[in-house]
């Protein structure tokens, strides 16, 4: 009954956020994977780094998505999205925490900056 609850609240979240609010929440989405995969791969569990692996990509490809052309900065966004895929890709291959560890802190830049943004824009608007 808690954990419908808990899915209800999520669902309702997504459903109502702003796509500012829903980047956000693919970068912590994407934060909390790669804690999984890291775990997954201290326990030797390949199948379940794998999978988690697989939802970071899915994050990423979402991620590449939903940028707006229009915008040079987006060329850059694609580009360092396209690069933390790679090095995704290769650290599910190489099973290899180091290569997460590059990614997990490219995510937590793109996070932080992020907030900082959605900050900025809410004092100015």
């Amino acid at each position: 009954m808690l954990q419908n609850a808990a899915q209800t609240y999520q669902s309702n979240q997504v459903t109502t956020a702003t796509p500012a609010e829903l980047t956000l929440m693919l970068y912590n989405g994407a934060l909390k994977f790669i804690k999984q995969v890291k775990i997954a791969l201290e326990e030797k569990d390949i199948i379940k780094a794998n999978e988690g692996s697989l939802k970071i990509q899915d994050i990423l490809y979402e991620l590449m998505s939903t940028l707006n052309s229009d915008y040079e900065i987006s060329k850059e966004f694609a580009r360092l999205y396209e690069y933390m895929l790679q090095r995704t890709i290769e650290a599910n291959i190489r099973k290899d925490v180091e290569i997460l560890l590059e990614v997990e802190d490219l995510f937590i830049q793109f996070r932080d900056t992020w907030k900082e943004a959605m900050l900025l824009a809410k004092r100015q608007g």
